[in-house]
Formats: structure tokens, C-alpha cells, sequence
């Protein structure tokens, strides 16, 4: 249903920014992310768990990477990797009508997504080669040095944990952010994938042949993170 933009009187529409592929994405990641928390701080048994979830975010950041380039346009790295000038632009609320900037991914929350994505493949990364010299360790543990591993799992146990909560914490805080102060609701799109926007705003490509592809891409993404921890066997 169109509705009109009181500051400016055009007509609104819903159209559609964030396509099902990464709105799946989105939740199935802050659902891993979380678990594999709270995993580690159970430790024991939950470890087996622990190591699965790592492996499901290493898929899920792998299929992201790849989405970043074929997705729906709102979706695309290309939609969000902003020039420097144009994020201190964006701050001093000086942005272009044109550039769409409200639209998708902000300056800000592009810095939030490149940097838990990067904050994220660090933490998996280190997961692979880490020992905890009681029962578990990573697949990847015989192709690194003792003084390596040991040097990884101090960051994976330690510094990239505390790291990733403190991403995520501020991310929740942010949402709240533009909730309350800016009256934007940024869970609402990420739901539904829909925003109210003017209708010259291009949509994403969501469709049933996008949304095959994304699957057939996550299932080679799948494939390719279980061939890696295999090299462990």
C-alpha cells in the first residue's frame, strides 16, 4: 500500500531491497553466531556443537562473499562500498538525493557489515588451526607449529570473542538507535524485505530463478567448507 512522505509530499511504495537469499543469511548467521557463544561458554559436550556452528558460519560467509557480487542489487557490495568522502558527506547529513544512501546499507552500517564479516572469517579462520590441549582442537591443527597454534587459539578464545560480542552489541545498539531517535525500523525490511521508498528507487532481484541460484551457491559453499575440514582427516 503507497503511502505519502510527509516531508516531502511524494508518494511511497514498497519496494524491495533486501532479497530472501540474504535475509536468510542475515538470521541464520546472528542465530550461529550467537549459539557458538554460548556454546563455548558452556564448553564440554556443547563443543561438538561449537565446532558445527563454526562450520555453518564459514558457509554462511563464503555464500555472502559470493552474493556480494550476484545478488539483488541493495545486496551487492558494489551497493554499499562507499568513497570517504561520501561517508563524511552522509555525517554531516549532506547526502545526494540520487545516491540512495537510506536505501540499503548506510555509510555506517556498511562499515558494521565489511567489519563483522572481516571480524568473523578472522574468528573462524583461527577456529580451524586452534588447540585447547585438553579434547578439542581444530581440523586444520596439523598444518601449523605448536607456538602457532597456540598463538591463534589465544586470539579465538580471547581477543576475536570478546571482539565479535562487542560487533555485535553495538550493531543491536545501532538498530535501537535509528529505532527511537531517527524512527527508522531497520528489522522490519530485513523481514519482510520490503521498505516504503519513492518509486524511482530500483528494486533488488528477487525472483524464483535468483533465490535457486542462491541455494545451488550455498551448496557448493557447503560442499567446499566440509572439503577443507577434511583435509584434517
Amino acid at each position: 500500500m503507497a503511502r505519502n512522505n510527509p516531508a516531502t509530499g511524494s508518494e511511497l511504495e514498497p519496494v524491495r531491497v533486501w532479497d530472501l537469499p540474504t535475509r536468510i543469511f542475515h538470521w541464520a548467521l546472528a542465530i550461529c553466531v550467537v549459539s557458538s557463544v554460548i556454546s563455548a561458554w558452556l564448553g564440554g559436550n556443547a563443543m561438538v556443537w561449537h565446532f558445527r556452528l563454526g562450520y555453518a558460519v564459514f558457509a554462511l560467509l563464503a555464500f555472502r562473499l559470493v552474493w556480494g557480487l550476484v545478488g539483488g542489487r541493495w545486496s551487492r557490495f558494489a551497493a554499499f562500498l562507499y568513497a570517504p568522502r561520501t561517508t563524511l558527506r552522509y555525517l554531516r547529513g549532506e547526502g545526494h538525493a540520487d545516491e540512495h544512501l537510506h536505501v540499503g546499507h548506510n555509510p555506517l552500517g556498511a562499515f558494521s557489515v565489511f567489519g563483522l564479516i572481516g571480524i568473523l572469517a578472522l574468528q573462524v579462520g583461527t577456529g580451524l588451526f586452534a588447540d585447547d590441549e585438553i579434547s578439542n582442537s581444530g581440523p586444520l591443527l596439523k598444518y601449523v607449529s605448536g607456538a602457532t597454534s597456540s598463538l591463534l587459539t589465544s586470539w579465538h578464545k580471547n581477543f576475536g570473542q570478546w571482539l565479535i560480542i562487542g560487533l555485535v552489541v553495538l550493531h543491536i545498539a545501532a538498530v535501537l538507535f535509528y529505532l527511537v531517535k531517527k524512527k527508522q525500523n531497520l528489522v522490519g525490511p530485513m523481514l519482510t524485505g520490503d521498505k516504503l521508498l519513492a518509486g524511482d528507487v530500483p528494486a533488488s532481484t528477487d525472483h524464483a530463478l535468483s533465490r535457486v541460484i542462491a541455494l545451488v551457491l550455498f551448496a557448493l559453499c557447503a560442499a567446499g567448507v566440509a572439503w577443507v575440514v577434511a583435509l584434517g582427516d
